[in-house]
């Protein structure tokens, strides 16, 4: 497919995308508190999106991945979060 192509099929889409994004970050400023690992990740991945890199889908998934390749002895928590948290004390 040519861009025209690509613009007429997945913009609106991309679009509405964009604006939940939006409106997630507005409620993430205007809430109380501090921000934590995930929001640093996101807020990686966010900027990763204006760059000229041409892997930006690879660029925006490793910003959420642990990039360390030596397997941890055992969970810290019951379930995924999302986002490498970065290194945790035992």
């Amino acid at each position: 497919m040519n861009k025209q192509q690509l613009m007429d099929l997945y913009f609106l889409d991309a679009r509405a995308r964009l604006i939940d994004i939006a409106a997630f970050l507005d409620r993430i400023e205007r809430a109380e508190g501090t921000e934590d690992f995930r929001m640093v990740a996101f807020r990686k991945a966010v900027g990763v999106l204006s760059a000229g890199n041409k892997q930006k889908a690879r660029e925006v998934l490793m910003s959420f991945s642990d990039p360390t390749d030596k397997p941890i002895e055992k969970a810290h928590s019951k379930g995924a979060c999302g986002a490498w948290p970065g290194e945790v004390k035992s």
